[in-house]
């Protein structure tokens, strides 16, 4: 079974949070993890990986906060799936020469490439703004909650 791990999966919704929040000032940690059902000590480990990879800047101080490094149009998930998760590939990267040598492991590995590289040109195409997009418009299409 193909998976993305959970810190791919709660950095995109961490990511998602910041974008949906993009310009209203930094984020607190503990805001996001409220909103989106994570533990603080998890974020805390996921979002060094985010920073290092130029995809949110932190402030310090009584103000700070987190904040997308860029407009939520310019960052792609596949940007946020490899900083947490490495390069997008269906095996391992091996240089054993077993493949060369052997021609149905070359044609087997050849096939698992190409797969990878329709997943990774896939996620290379969708936007935090397009996420947003989304998310806007499965809110709208939320039926309103009365509560007396």
């Amino acid at each position: 079974m193909l998976r993305l791990s959970t810190k791919g999966r709660y950095g995109t919704r961490a990511m998602l949070d910041l974008a949906i929040n993009y310009g209203k000032g930094p984020i607190l940690l503990k805001d996001i993890a409220k909103r989106q059902e994570i533990s603080i000590g998890y974020l805390e480990q996921i979002i060094p990986g985010l920073k290092a990879a130029g995809l949110v800047n932190s402030l310090r101080g009584a103000k700070g906060g987190y904040t997308l490094a860029d407009k939520p149009k310019n960052i792609k998930l596949k940007e946020i799936i490899h900083a947490l998760e490495g390069p997008t590939s269906l095996v391992e990267d091996s240089n054993n020469n077993d493949y060369s040598e052997k021609i149905d492991l070359c044609v087997i590995r050849e096939l698992w490439d190409g797969l990878s590289k329709i997943i990774d040109d896939y996620l290379g195409k969708i936007s935090l703004s397009n996420l947003v997009e989304k998310y806007n418009n499965k809110q709208k299409s939320q039926p309103l909650m009365y509560n007396i």
